[in-house]
């Protein structure tokens, strides 16, 4: 009752501000202005069904608010700023909580704010073909973190470093210190012709992790969408408290031709606590097909897809698309046979239908197998079909 009742509040208050959101948005003389302010938010409703095999607990078909979340950011004298929040689970949770400023040679932020880390997660939620992205950008990318960047964009290349806690302001719990960084180009890039061509690192060091208090280091996809927890798999497991060093690193590429586009990464790590090692290794493929002639939106500026544009009909714009996913895991102590060897994949066929540039339906048809080669044993096998209906101001 509580876990409902919190959910139609969150619920509520977005669906109110959603309604307030043109009272709030910043007119053209808000840049004279010494302090601003503009109200943003996205609001996403997810539904699962799931065809579970007789394996395992079988995974429960429900629906779910994803994302309600709201933002206020402007410009505060000499700085801007941003505050997001997302209200859909049982407490709100903390976004990007920043400020930053810009120079002649790049942006300063310091704050909360996601890290530099591949082309599939620094893709925002509204604007990706999928509901869920890749195995490596819910598992491995550091997400949101405290900490200071540097962001810079020059003709077709564009660069950002960080400096940044494994601790955030909701998951204190987490403790340890990293730096990271990314660099794309995508030379003469222009509206439905782009070549994007990209480069992530990441060196996390945890404390501790298993003891203390500390939350174990996993890594444990959900292979079949982000309502299939009894489908995840354990790849890695690090939980003894021994500090643990993590290297991460990701290679992009992508490209778009009128209505087609192609994409795909090759991203992995390594953990080594000392007396233990363990490697990911994970590996995406997709393309998109807009059946009624847009092009997916890209911004030179992030190295990042963004908002499509000029929807051509009336009816809205139909893209279609299709993704190969996998990642594999393998951990050991040194000098033994592997403890883990343990791979995940996952088909995904994906249907959008953007209303509006910013209203869309999402259906995603899946099919995914967990294999643990130890075992030399497929141990799970789901099917779901899951759907969203998306708003963002």
């Amino acid at each position: 009752m509580h876990h409902q009742l919190l959910r139609c509040r969150g619920l509520a208050a977005c669906t109110l501000l959603l309604a307030a959101a043109p009272l709030w948005a910043a007119d053209d003389t808000d840049t004279d202005r010494p302090v601003t302010a503009t109200l943003g938010g996205r609001l996403h409703l997810d539904f699962a069904d799931f065809d579970n095999d007789s394996r395992g607990t079988p995974n429960k078909n429900d629906t779910e608010i994803r994302r309600a979340w709201l933002d206020v950011s402007g410009k505060f004298f000499v700085v801007d700023y941003k505050l997001e929040a997302d209200f859909s689970g049982d407490r709100v949770e903390a976004k990007d909580v920043y400020v930053s400023r810009d120079f002649s040679g790049g942006k300063l932020s310091i704050g909360q704010f996601k890290q530099f880390f591949s082309l599939d997660d620094r893709t925002g939620s509204n604007y990706g073909s999928f509901l869920e992205r890749g195995n490596a950008g819910t598992t491995l990318a550091p997400l949101y973190r405290l900490g200071a960047s540097w962001q810079a964009a020059k003709g077709d290349m564009t660069w950002a470093a960080s400096a940044y806690s494994l601790e955030s302001i909701d998951a204190w719990q987490v403790k340890g210190r990293a730096a990271g960084g990314r660099a794309t180009w995508a030379p003469g890039a222009t509206a439905g012709d782009v070549l994007h061509l990209g480069l992530s690192l990441a060196h996390e060091r945890y404390d501790t992790p298993g003891a203390n208090g500390v939350p174990a280091l996993r890594i444990r996809p959900r292979p079949a969408g982000h309502l299939s927890d009894n489908s995840r798999l354990t790849l890695i497991d690090f939980s003894s408290g021994r500090d643990t060093d993590v290297n991460k690193w990701s290679l992009e590429y992508a490209q778009v031709r009128g209505p087609l586009s192609w994409q795909g990464e090759f991203s992995g790590a390594t953990f080594d606590d000392g007396s233990q090692r363990g490697t990911v290794l994970a590996g995406y493929g997709m393309l998109s097909w807009f059946v009624t002639g847009e092009s997916r939106g890209y911004d030179r500026k992030t190295g990042r897809f963004a908002r499509i544009k000029d929807i051509r009909h009336k009816a809205g714009a139909f893209e279609l698309a299709l993704r190969y996913d996998q990642m594999r895991g393998e951990q050991h102590l040194f000098g033994q046979p592997d403890l883990i060897d343990a791979r995940t994949e996952a088909w995904t066929l994906g249907g959008n239908w953007y209303m509006r540039p910013n209203l869309r339906f999402m259906l995603n048809l899946i099919d995914s197998r967990n294999r643990d080669y130890l075992a030399a044993a497929t141990v799970d096998h789901t099917r779901a079909v899951t759907g969203r209906l998306q708003f963002d101001f």
